[in-house]
């Protein structure tokens, strides 16, 4: 699912080239209810620019605020002056960490990290202070008056060198380290293969960057709005900073322009809520992009060291992993990641023995935490790679060795877990390899466009090579290893119209959409409301793995169920029957034989129906001391062929086509299901390719969108759905699966491994540089 506002905003640097019809559901777009592709309510204004996001907020006696951070990855701070920025005309207020009434560190799962730096500084760009004043450069020249005097320190940027270096943190440097041994680890197979892997620093890179108003409240609270997708958490971190109980802290959840993971800025909202009451003013703060590069979470970066034990027809026997993660200055929610990196480190296939360790350690270099498929996106490179090496090594077709090695439902996963939801993997390979081929480019006016790097791309013709590659992969879905999932929504009725209220923040997977859908199907009403989410309204949780398709669209049909029943059942009283003998559609209810048939309006005879529901799954738990455990809710699978063209003297790629096979359990609306896998594909195209935040020495270099190379509408490829598998799950609601994740953990697999089969080349690297694809270099 997603909204507009993705499909407008990401549309040329996150979606891909047009899809095949054959494997679309049809669309009838005056079409309501689950199924039907229901344009989203906001979308009129997203297109036209009218939509309010934050950055366009304003308010009387508006204060503009700036942050003055570091510009070393580590340094003792020696003393903090403000004098010279108090004193500058325009100048309200300057905060610094002795203004923390509350706490002084948040975090959603360790509070490590400092609102504003103490006695150091621990990665490039750390906030120090913060300024408020009546225009945004004299802001901006405030926050760098602040006057700070460093020592500097040797920064320790290398993960490996962790382990052994002096603590950066009282916590230690190891943030968690998971053994997972599954079965037997003195297996071993005829056949084995190694490698070593590293996976780059991505970036969300949001259309929009960061931005925020506070308003001070009159009973001594304050108000933030915000694009945040976890406004409850969020909410509880700031006001524990604040020293406030949470219900003087209100946050309003404003558009989200763009958010490719968690858009996690409790580290701007904090010091912004700080100017407010301090100033007594409504307080704003637009980053520029610079700072939105060096303020919020990115990728792990992933050193990944691997073998592959098989007997001589390819079957797996034992997989052997290190992984090391780099978290960053800070451990937030960087455990997550770990968990899903060791638990499917070997991949949508069976296992029987496996012996991995997964480490995730604090450095110099910028924070880590939520970007889409987290930790199974660097496995996903590695495992698949190791695929391809065995298969060469054992002369096996690539796509044959997956073939024989494919998950099952039934099966179980290294962590001991059984694989209970639909885990349709070889139907889904079948299909990608069915497909057919793109063909050749043709001599013409429009050929050197399709030469990789294009028509100034210096390439020859004749160095071009084509590479088919194939990938498999999985994400899960919810939270995992104990997290309490929940949500709750209420549904009230009114005359022709409908009214949601739940909290789960809109980041793009169209969750207002589907709640209007769910509503229609449930009850037969056409015009449908969702209400902006704030935090006076019970908690969603946050907007991520597709948790609100499932739990808060759970939720939403609950309370819509407990409406229907509310209205129905005086009818059926008095025409003597159950309610279940009762059908709502187009806005009419009407018998099984037909002796009853009235409107919905008339039905509800001037009442108003509500009701409130909540949906919480099954539980899980937390990975053992030998990293077992049941640890996720569910799981869902895609498989790609890529097709790629690579100049193999200059090393320059063209992704030409991706095939995606993807396991989506039920489609809910096609054509923003269709945008989903585009965006999730494309975003994976630029990992593979080309994004890679440059930090040397923990200094982030050329932070911003021209050096940033984001895959353009030039970049993307043809993304050509094949398959959709609706195998639905039936302990979800609907019985659907989260969308966007998995495309994004595997598109980068399928282009490497299509890198490797035209040039020969390992491409154990993501990015793949253009020296590891040219044939002739070293």
């Amino acid at each position: 699912m997603t909204d507009m506002a993705e499909t407008r905003s990401n549309r040329a640097t996150r979606t891909g080239g047009p899809v095949a019809a054959d494997a679309a559901p049809e669309e009838d777009l005056a079409a309501h209810g689950l199924g039907a592709s229901l344009t989203p309510e906001d979308a009129p204004a997203k297109v036209t620019g009218t939509f309010p996001y934050a950055a366009d907020l304003w308010a009387e006696g508006l204060l503009w605020a700036a942050v003055h951070r570091s510009p070393y990855p580590r340094a003792r701070i020696v003393s903090i002056d403000t004098e010279q920025a108090e004193a500058m005309p325009g100048v309200l207020a300057v905060v610094t960490h002795r203004d923390i009434p509350g706490e002084e560190s948040f975090g959603r799962k360790v509070a490590d990290q400092p609102v504003f730096a103490r006695e150091e500084v621990r990665y490039h760009g750390e906030p120090i202070a913060a300024v408020a004043a009546d225009h945004p450069d004299t802001a901006r020249l405030a926050a760098a008056a602040v006057a700070v005097e460093y020592e500097v320190l040797d920064a320790l940027t290398d993960p490996q060198e962790s382990f052994e270096s002096e603590p950066l943190h009282p916590d230690g440097n190891v943030v968690r380290h998971i053994p997972l041994r599954y079965g037997d680890p003195s297996v071993s197979g005829e056949v084995m293969v190694e490698g070593m892997y590293r996976i780059g620093r991505q970036d969300p890179a949001p259309v929009g960057a960061e931005s925020a108003l506070a308003v001070p409240r009159p009973d001594g609270g304050v108000e933030i709005y915000t694009a945040s997708t976890d406004p409850h958490t969020d909410r509880d971190l700031a006001a524990a900073c604040f020293g406030l109980p949470p219900e003087q802290v209100k946050i309003v959840v404003t558009g989200v322009p763009g958010s490719l993971g968690d858009r996690e800025d409790v580290a701007l909202q904090v010091p912004l809520g700080l100017l407010a009451m301090r100033t007594g003013c409504p307080v704003k703060i637009a980053v520029t992009r610079e700072e939105s590069f060096l303020g919020h979470p990115h990728r792990h970066p992933t050193l990944l060291r691997y073998r592959h034990h098989a007997d001589a027809e390819g079957k797996l026997l034992k997989v052997e992993a290190q992984i090391l993660m780099d978290a960053g200055a800070y451990a937030d929610t960087s455990s997550d990641a770990l968990a899903a990196a060791v638990s499917f480190a070997a991949g949508p296939y069976v296992v029987p023995h496996a012996v991995v360790d997964g480490w995730m350690v604090r450095t110099n270099n910028p924070p880590a935490g939520h970007l889409r498929g987290e930790g199974a996106m660097q496995v996903c490179a590695a495992h698949e790679a190791q695929m391809d090496s065995l298969a060469a090594k054992l002369g096996i077709d690539p796509a044959e060795l997956r073939k024989r090695n494919v998950l099952a439902t039934g099966d179980l996963l290294p962590t001991g877990q059984t694989v209970t939801c639909p885990a349709p993997v070889e139907e889904l390979l079948d299909a990608v390899r069915e497909a057919p081929l793109p063909p050749l480019p043709k001599e013409g006016p429009q050929h050197q466009w399709l030469l990789p790097g294009g028509p100034g791309g210096a390439g020859e013709p004749a160095a071009v090579r084509r590479g088919v590659g194939y990938a498999l992969g999985m994400v899960h879905m919810l939270g995992a290893e104990g997290a309490d999932e929940v949500s709750t929504a209420t549904v009230k009725v009114s005359g022709p119209t409908a009214t949601v209220l739940c909290a789960a923040a809109d980041s793009g997977q169209g969750f207002t959409t589907l709640a209007r859908q769910i509503v229609q199907e449930t009850l037969g009403i056409d015009e449908v409301h969702v209400v902006p989410v704030d935090t006076d309204q019970p908690s969603a949780g946050p907007a991520m793995r597709g948790r609100h398709t499932w739990v808060s669209g759970g939720a939403v049909e609950r309370a819509a169920k407990m409406v229907r029943t509310q209205l129905l059942q005086p009818l059926a009283a008095k025409f003597g029957m159950s309610t279940e003998l009762l059908s709502i559609a187009d806005g009419k209810i009407t018998s099984y034989d037909g002796v009853l048939s009235t409107t919905v309006v008339e039905a509800l005879e001037d009442k108003e129906l509500w009701a409130t529901a909540q949906c919480r799954p099954h539980p899980t738990e937390p990975l053992d001391e030998t990293g077992q455990g049941d640890a996720f809710v569910g799981l869902a699978f895609a498989a790609m062929r890529a097709v790629v063209d690579v100049d193999i003297e200059l090393g320059t790629v063209r992704v030409v086509e991706v095939a995606v096979a993807q396991d989506v359990g039920r489609v809910l609306n096609p054509r923003q299901l269709r945008a989903r896998i585009e965006a999730g594909v494309t975003q994976g195209v630029g990992a593979a390719l080309s994004e890679h935040l440059r930090v040397a020495g923990g200094m982030v270099r050329h932070p911003d969108l021209r050096t940033y190379a984001l895959p353009t509408a030039l970049d993307a490829p043809e993304v050509r759905i094949v398959k959709l598998v609706e195998e639905r799950d039936v302990v979800a609601p609907f019985g659907a699966k989260a969308a966007s994740g998995v495309p994004v953990v595997v598109a980068p697999a399928a282009v490497a491994s299509a890198v490797r089969a035209a040039t020969g080349r390992p491409a154990n690297r993501l990015p793949i540089r253009p020296q590891a694809a040219a044939v002739g270099s070293q």
